[in-house]
């Protein structure tokens, strides 16, 4: 098992979090299972940018992003050099560290 920890977001994580997730478990799913909220408006199937993370340390042991998922990251809010969709990175057994956006783009939940 590999440890996951979240910095904290006054939003969706107030205190952080720290969890396991097994190798080649995607962060959300992880994230999720654990009770850590990370939107996901399209389901997590790599439609939207509402998953966006931030990897503060272990990106470099994350496979390389497809195309789709590149061009997603374009999108995002807030994108740094080690931004990923967290539906589509999947854990290895390097710990990562990783921190959610205060905002996201949600046309859903900001009714528009």
């Amino acid at each position: 098992m590999t440890k996951i920890r979240v910095l904290p977001n006054p939003e969706s994580c107030p205190e952080g979090a720290e969890f396991e997730a097994e190798a080649g478990e995607t962060i959300i799913a992880a994230a999720l299972r654990n009770h850590v909220h990370i939107e996901h408006a399209c389901e997590m199937s790599c439609a939207c940018t509402t998953c966006h993370v931030v990897l503060r340390a272990g990106f470099d042991s994350l496979e390389a992003a497809e195309e789709k998922e590149e061009d997603l990251l374009d999108k995002a809010w807030g994108l740094e050099p080690t931004s990923r969709l967290s539906c589509q990175a999947k854990v290895t057994d390097t710990e990562l560290v990783i921190e959610i956006p205060k905002y996201t783009i949600n046309l859903e939940k900001e009714r528009h």
